[in-house]
């Protein structure tokens, strides 16, 4: 008699599913190639496994990189909801149940009763495999510009009007994505006490598509100046300045922060950039912008942060398709080495659920325009970018990762920062 795939594999996905799961957990089904399934019947969320090549894929890759693999080519899949199904399997891997040496055995024997067993499939070609010495000028050119020059028209439907590719700040539950964005630049710039009609110059490191540039120089008068190493950013930058009539004011170039020299700067923002830096250079991050500040300038780093810091390895999934090199830094390590290079740290604050809302309103931005997206950039660089903001989303509502603030100040002699004495005067 033939067996199928869920006879075969009930025992595995007994341990690492039904076991691992805690009994508030939602039930999630297990659709396999064959027509034959595992788990409750009733349960709408359901893990679909559409070929035996993903478990192919997990075998030769045990763990995330294996499952992701498999989601990106689409042999394996999601019906229902995705957050739900996500939060259970994290759940899992959260366990003390694990793809240890028995489950391996396991999976491995049955896969040799299914047929299933052969060589390792070619991995799928939107994998980054970065070269050259760790978070060089080169490298690090390269690695930015396989995670941001995806095509502009893509993140257009991904991050909607506002062209914002960070945490966005919700004052309320109905507020719109774009306001969402807008309440953050315009927080941003308060904390760095930007004055309308004072003519300040702002550096923007890493200014991505122009947003915070064009609300500084619009609301505040700013004179701006953006930079990025990503060359479709920077060109649509350029247009979207044009377009806001604040060219005048606003200058984007295409330019590594460490190639910064003899300009100076009244505040400088760094918003979702800190990640690609690396925990070897932060130190020279922070004394190159801190000897580009005038006495009393100010600057605010925005990232994302870790509790003693993450290093984005290979054998992730985002370390392979989404931020190779990146690395997420402990906000306590981040805070000291801002004082190390002679910033006074005034102000702390984490926007961890906020951005746990935003990712989510990006998730429903491309599954609502999803066949747009496909033509785009093809199905499986859509796939990816699904599964990596369902997952950031479940890690942010977790508080797995976090994302902080971190406002510092150029003293220019003790006790004299220029700083208000309360955030209501910002």
């Amino acid at each position: 008699m033939t067996t199928s795939a869920a006879e075969a594999l009930g025992p595995l996905l007994g341990r690492l599913l039904a076991n691992g799961l805690s009994d508030a957990a939602p039930d999630v089904r297990v659709d396999l190639w064959d027509a034959s399934t595992w788990g409750s019947d009733d349960s709408d969320n359901v893990l679909v496994v559409r070929s035996p090549d993903a478990l192919r894929r997990i075998l030769w890759s045990p763990g995330e990189l294996g499952v992701a693999r498999a989601f990106v080519t689409g042999e394996l899949d999601v019906r229902g909801d995705l957050f739900v199904v996500i939060e259970a399997l994290r759940d899992v891997s959260a366990s003390n149940v694990r793809m240890g040496a028995r489950e391996i055995g396991e999976a491995g024997r049955a896969a040799r009763r299914l047929g299933v067993l052969g060589h390792p499939l070619p991995n799928p070609p939107e994998e980054a495999n970065p070269r050259g010495r760790w978070h060089s000028l080169r490298r690090d050119a390269d690695v930015v510009s396989h995670h941001y020059d995806v095509g502009n028209d893509f993140y257009r439907l991904v991050l909607g009007e506002s062209m914002t590719y960070s945490c966005a700040r919700f004052v309320d539950d109905d507020v719109s994505l774009e306001d969402a964005q807008a309440a953050k630049h315009e927080l941003v710039c308060r904390k760095l006490g930007l004055d309308a009609g004072s003519g300040q110059r702002l550096l923007d490191v890493g200014c991505g598509w122009g947003s915070m540039a064009i609300h500084a120089a619009s609301r505040y008068g700013a004179s701006v100046l953006g930079i990025t190493l990503s060359a479709e950013q920077a060109a649509l930058a350029r247009r979207r300045v044009d377009e806001a009539g604040v060219a005048d004011r606003v200058e984007i170039r295409l330019l590594d922060y460490r190639e910064l020299t003899g300009e100076s700067f009244d505040a400088i923002c760094s918003i979702g950039m800190f990640e690609h830096v690396g925990a070897r250079r932060a130190s020279q991050y922070f004394d190159v912008l801190r000897s580009s500040l005038t006495p009393h300038g100010r600057l605010l780093n925005h990232a994302i942060s870790s509790v003693s810091g993450t290093r984005i390895g290979k054998r992730s999934f985002i370390g392979r398709y989404v931020f190779p090199d990146g690395e997420l830094i402990d906000v306590c390590d981040t805070q000291l080495m801002m004082e190390r290079a002679g910033f006074e740290i005034r102000d702390v604050e984490s926007l961890r659920e906020h951005y746990a809302i935003t990712l989510r309103r990006w998730v429903a931005n491309l599954q609502n325009h999803w066949d747009h997206a496909v033509a785009l950039v093809g199905e499986r660089r859509a796939r990816v970018w699904l599964l990596y903001m369902a997952a950031s989303a479940v890690g942010f509502a977790d508080g797995g990762v976090g994302v902080h603030q971190v406002l510092g100040v150029v003293p220019d002699a003790p006790g004299t920062s220029g700083m208000p004495r309360t955030r209501d005067a910002w």
